[in-house]
């Protein structure tokens, strides 16, 4: 096993001729992709980095590498349980040590983990990022060590969707307990703004960053707009018919997941479901049927896809409006991973937007909230009190936890509070105008979020080459058109349906 090796050490006269022993000894790979020498060469001289390169591109051998030649373990951050153990036990079957530390083990189990953490021997260490608030933990991993610090899905950190987990803030926090560990950030999509805030949350400094661009020349991009939901199930299901293979249908809530799903059944196709609200062992059993082609689609919300290393996927079709560009060219790209074309879709009504203005509604503090906190905070110090717990603040204040701990960790971000082991009231100087910016940092993000829906609804009712689209909203260059998306058909080419043109002709791309 890799992690034998306990105390190794990154030699000063490292080569690539033994890392692509390593990348074709443990992973079977002759020739790195696009991006990834550039980012393990950041990581293996100690530099923080961060990679900007789409599904597919293989961002996990650019910490997974190095992980074999680092003294200390490699950390990494990823916000699904599902992802973690897919990885870890991919990773055991090649001779990697590698471990996770989560909800799912039992009380045997975990502490066989915590105990190879400490006396350092994993190579690669799985957590989420709700570990990194637990100082216990924090404890744990430090007692092992850190070589590197990896976040997974960094887009994450900054984009605060309604089912942001606030825990995101607190990761620069474990950045500084490690004793600031080289860092890296990786992500399929991020525009300049939402880099910039990526390296401004985690407080990174002297970065590489590496982009490989966003064109995934594979994939054939296609909108339908329908008017009622009746011609949108038709489309949803003369779509399936002719796209060969197996697919996603991502939908906007748990309900409508569930909705569909039943539809479906009743008009005779095998599908499967998934969400966040199912058992975790029904959410496996499901992916488990997937990944073996025992369902021709999936009906599911957003938290499927992390992670899922199905190469033959055929198709990814939206039923709803995502909430950004970035949540939807994420989910597109996990179709095609085997390099050969696949069709996205979005279909929409233009009542599909209501969904999004409600999530919205509800998942920033606003002032009034920032100030009730920001009251309960103040009364904790009146009565002497020189540390407070959030359940404490909470009950105060009367604002709900999610969007106490997200003040919370802003406050600490601008090192106004501490929040270690308990929230310390000793920091609290928010004053005139401090408070103004505080509070209105809030009423900033909700219009940035506004911003974002905007964007998916113009690029859902562009007539220009949906590639093009992609490139100017991630700030590359226009380029040509793709000549093979649903606008650029209309066009140049026959207006036959995409679906049917793109399989029966292939006379496109």
């Amino acid at each position: 096993m890799v992690r034998g090796q306990k105390h190794r050490s990154v030699s000063s006269k490292w080569n690539w001729a033994k890392l692509r022993q390593k990348a074709f000894e443990y992973f079977g790979i002759e020739e790195l992709r696009p991006g990834q020498k550039e980012l393990i060469e950041a990581v293996m001289n100690g530099k923080n980095a961060l990679g900007v390169m789409p599904t597919g591109a293989g961002k996990s051998l650019c910490y997974q590498l190095p992980a074999l030649f680092l003294p200390k373990a490699t950390i990494v951050v990823t916000p699904l349980i599902s992802l973690m153990h897919d990885q870890t036990h991919k990773l055991e079957e090649v001779g990697v040590d590698a471990t996770h530390l989560d909800s799912t083990l039992s009380s045997r189990e975990e502490k066989q983990a915590v105990r190879d953490v400490k006396n350092g021997q994993n190579a690669l260490v799985y957590v989420t990022p709700e570990r990194l608030e637990n100082p216990e933990y924090l404890e744990i991993l430090k007692k092992g060590g850190v070589s590197l610090l990896v976040v997974d899905e960094a887009h994450c950190v900054s984009q605060w969707g309604h089912d942001f987990r606030p825990a995101y803030l607190s990761i620069r926090k474990a950045i500084e307990a490690f004793g600031n560990p080289p860092v890296l950030a990786l992500t399929a999509t991020a525009t300049p703004e939402v880099e910039r805030d990526i390296l401004e949350q985690l407080n990174l400094k002297e970065v590489k960053v590496c982009h490989t661009g966003v064109d995934r020349k594979n994939l054939v991009f296609e909108v339908y707009r329908t008017v009622n939901a009746e011609m949108k199930f038709q489309r949803l299901t003369t779509l399936i018919h002719d796209i060969e293979g197996t697919g996603i249908v991502y939908v906007s809530t748990v309900r409508l997941a569930n909705e569909l799903h039943a539809q479906l059944l009743k008009a005779g196709i095998i599908a499967g479901k998934y969400h966040g609200k199912m058992k975790m062992k029904d959410r496996d059993a499901v992916q488990e049927d997937f990944m073996a082609n025992r369902y021709r689609v999936i009906v599911a919300t957003k938290a499927f896809g992390l992670g899922i290393d199905k190469p033959d996927v055929r198709f990814v079709i939206h039923y709803t409006f995502p909430d950004s560009v970035e949540s939807y060219y994420q989910e597109a790209g996990r179709a095609g991973r085997d390099g050969k074309k696949a069709i996205v879709a979005l279909l929409y009504r233009l009542e599909d937007k209501r969904v999004h203005s409600f999530f919205l509604g509800g998942k920033y503090p606003t002032r009034s909230d920032a100030s009730q906190l920001y009251s309960a905070l103040i009364k904790c110090t009146e009565v002497g009190a020189k540390k407070t717990s959030l359940e404490e603040v909470v009950s105060i204040s009367g604002i709900v936890k999610r969007k106490a701990q997200v003040l919370i960790a802003y406050l600490e971000k601008e090192k106004i509070i501490q929040s270690r082991k308990g929230i310390s009231l000793k920091k609290i100087f928010l004053e005139g105008n401090d408070l103004d910016r505080f509070l209105t940092h809030y009423e900033e993000r909700l219009g940035q979020d506004r911003d974002r829906i905007q964007q998916i609804m113009k690029y859902g009712q562009t007539t220009e080459c949906r590639a093009t689209f992609f490139r100017d909203y991630f700030g590359e260059k226009h380029g040509e058109i793709c000549r093979k998306c649903d606008n650029c058909r209309g066009k140049f080419l026959e207006p036959l349906p995409a679906s049917k043109q793109w399989i029966q002709a292939e006379a496109i791309g």
